[in-house]
């Protein structure tokens, strides 16, 4: 495997973006390419990880920037997982943004989803003080 690198920028090839959230199994996204490809636009920070010409991951941020940010996606291609990409995005996301009071980020309930992040600080809203709702 080549080194990874990762690029700070919103414009990235459709057919990439496609190709990642497709992989993770993200079609509620990929059946309206426009959209997606304009929320990743719109977001307020962008993180994606490449190996050479191959997108192999992506995290985008929303919010304000200063009282609160959430992790919209956070997606890393199958065969690229357990490498250390998913974290690295997590520790420049909270590093850029660590006088941020609220870092949110809602998920799949699964045990591999909260090991990855309780291994990188979070914690769930049913073991702590706080409550989460969601209105789809």
């Amino acid at each position: 495997m080549e080194k990874i690198i990762y690029k700070y920028d919103k414009i990235i090839d459709k057919e990439k973006i496609l190709n990642l959230y497709n992989d993770a199994g993200w079609t509620n996204y990929t059946k309206d390419e426009e959209r997606l490809i304009k929320a990743i636009e719109n977001s307020l920070m962008v993180i994606s990880a490449w190996e050479e010409d191959n997108l192999v991951g992506l995290i985008r941020i929303i919010g304000d920037g200063e009282t609160i940010i959430y992790i919209q996606d956070i997606l890393v291609l199958e065969s690229y997982k357990r490498k250390g990409i998913g974290s690295n995005f997590l520790r420049n996301i909270l590093d850029k943004y660590n006088h941020v009071r609220q870092k949110v980020l809602l998920t799949d309930d699964s045990e591999e989803t909260r090991g990855f992040y309780e291994a990188n600080g979070f914690f769930s809203c049913d073991k702590g003080e706080l409550v989460a709702f969601v209105k789809f």
